[in-house]
């Protein structure tokens, strides 16, 4: 079931956004080559908690991180290790916040110092395609308009799309109908309305789109091991010009001339 949010309800899920905005742009600071996942897991829960809001991830079905760690080849739900991050990584960092019962969701990829181009350009292009998408979700249009938008764009530059792994609506719950996927059909799926909030995220291959789970049962990577971009946001239907919960600009402001 879709459930529409009141106006109460978006602000409270403004709150939790604001918080998950504002703990990526905090690990924006600390990012660099020599730091482990495990170090920046330790940075995500303490700034959450002390400001107030609750780390969605962290035991959501047994899950054992309050951020999803992507490094390089991992997609997504990739756990915080001894791993320390080196020049030319890519950093996929997927979070959700819980405030007074309600959730905000967003991912950024970080380059990791100086990247090769042809990961730069997927970066760039995933970032591209989120808010492409974004501006499908008007009311009106169906989720296939949002997924087909994402899919074109990124094939049509010869990226690959992962088919397993999709956005969602949120709200008083991490994931809520509908699911929202980065592949489809123009004019097919539930019918976009006001007050529906989704998090749209792409994810995007630099290889083919196959991807695999480790044995963790969580950790999804591609199977051939090239690198995957993930960027996310949080948005509102909202008329013709969605409202976007999540910002990328307490990350803007934190990397200054290294954001992409």
């Amino acid at each position: 079931m879709i459930y529409i949010k009141t106006p109460q309800e978006i602000e409270k899920m403004q709150q939790a956004a604001t918080l998950a905005s504002m703990t990526l742009g905090e690990l924006a600071k600390w990012i660099a080559p020599g730091v482990t996942t495990n170090r920046l897991e330790s940075i995500a829960r303490e700034y959450i908690h002390d400001n107030g809001g609750h780390a969605a991830c962290l035991g959501y079905g047994g899950f054992p991180a309050a951020v999803c760690w992507e490094v390089n080849e991992t997609v997504v739900h990739g756990f915080p290790s001894n791993y320390a991050l080196r020049e030319g990584d890519i950093l996929g960092t997927d979070v959700v916040v819980e405030i007074d019962g309600f959730h905000g969701d967003m991912c950024y990829t970080f380059p990791i110092g100086e990247i090769a181009p042809e990961v730069m350009d997927l970066c760039v292009t995933t970032k591209e395609s989120l808010y492409k998408g974004i501006q499908a979700a008007r009311e009106g249009n169906r989720i296939g308009d949002i997924s087909n938008t994402i899919q074109t764009f990124c094939e049509a530059k010869g990226y690959s799309v992962v088919r397993e792994m999709c956005g969602h609506g949120i709200g008083k719950h991490m994931h809520e109908d509908p699911e929202v996927p980065n592949f489809g059909r123009r004019s097919t799926g539930p019918i976009l309305k006001n007050g529906m909030c989704i998090a749209i995220e792409p994810m995007i291959n630099l290889g083919a789109r196959n991807v695999v789970i480790e044995r963790d049962g969580w950790t999804c990577r591609t199977r051939d091991r090239k690198p995957s971009a993930h960027y996310e946001h949080t948005i509102v239907i909202n008329g013709m010009e969605p409202r976007i919960l999540t910002t990328f600009d307490y990350i803007k402001e934190a990397l200054q001339q290294r954001y992409i």
